[in-house]
């Protein structure tokens, strides 16, 4: 059920989800970033190769993933602890860098087309900003991450699921970026790619929902394959078309 916007009022704040939204990240590959890693390894006692690490590591999310469908995260930090001392390996890093070596040569990232625009455009216009994302990673991490591709951005907040338990679409999650806007929902417009994740959760909190369908391919969405909303929402495609109606909303 796609809105008419022209009834809304400018919202005082845009929160974004991370993930295929502000940006696009390249096609997961775990082999490239425990190769990455090992290269800091000061001992590897069974001389394991990347492509064993990575096979067991994939087995080791498949059994952590359970507790992802039931709605919580699992913190990158801890994986990454049982992963290496239970594999045998040693590398001397603090856990924000062992787990940003890994990310970035598993999956590097670039903003998404017109992302740099769009914040720059609610900067000017002093619409707030945050993030919501579902991610293992740690919040110093993305943070970090984001800093990188948006240098100027001016997120008041970035809530990564791997800090605070629950993951999207519970709505405990939209409820805490709102009391930490010190917000009321309906001054506030959440965009991301998932219908059920981000479309659905932030519709929950009385959230008005942006749903941003990219025609970059998603390694984890099929483009076409998500069931339509059924909450009120806005459909977009590209981020300019936001930048038209929040201008349309003046």
């Amino acid at each position: 059920m796609e809105n008419n916007v022209q009834n809304r009022k400018i919202p005082k704040m845009i929160i974004f989800d991370y993930g295929h939204t502000l940006t696009y990240e390249e096609k997961w590959d775990g082999v490239k970033g425990e190769k990455a890693l090992l290269k800091y390894a000061v001992s590897n006692k069974n001389n394991l190769m990347p492509e064993q690490v990575c096979e067991f590591a994939d087995d080791l999310f498949l059994t952590t993933n359970a507790g992802r469908r039931n709605g919580l995260e699992v913190h990158e930090h801890q994986f990454q602890k049982f992963l290496y001392e239970y594999l045998q390996i040693k590398v001397n890093l603090p856990p924000v860098k062992l787990e940003e070596i890994f990310w970035d040569n598993a999956s590097p990232a670039h903003a998404m087309p017109y992302m740099i625009e769009t914040l720059d455009y609610l900067r000017k216009n002093k619409i707030r900003t945050g993030v919501i994302s579902n991610i293992s990673f740690s919040g110093k991490a993305l943070k970090n991450r984001l800093n990188r591709i948006f240098p100027d951005n001016r997120f008041e907040f970035i809530i990564a699921s791997s800090e605070y338990i629950f993951r999207k679409p519970n709505k405990m999650l939209f409820e805490l970026a709102l009391k930490k806007a010190n917000l009321a929902a309906n001054d506030v417009w959440y965009c991301g790619d998932s219908v059920e994740f981000d479309v659905s959760g932030a519709s929950s909190a009385g959230i008005f929902p942006v749903w941003y369908e990219s025609e970059i391919e998603s390694w984890y969405i099929e483009r076409g394959k998500q069931k339509i909303p059924e909450c009120e929402h806005l459909h977009i495609t590209d981020w300019r078309e936001l930048i038209d109606v929040l201008e349309g909303l003046k």
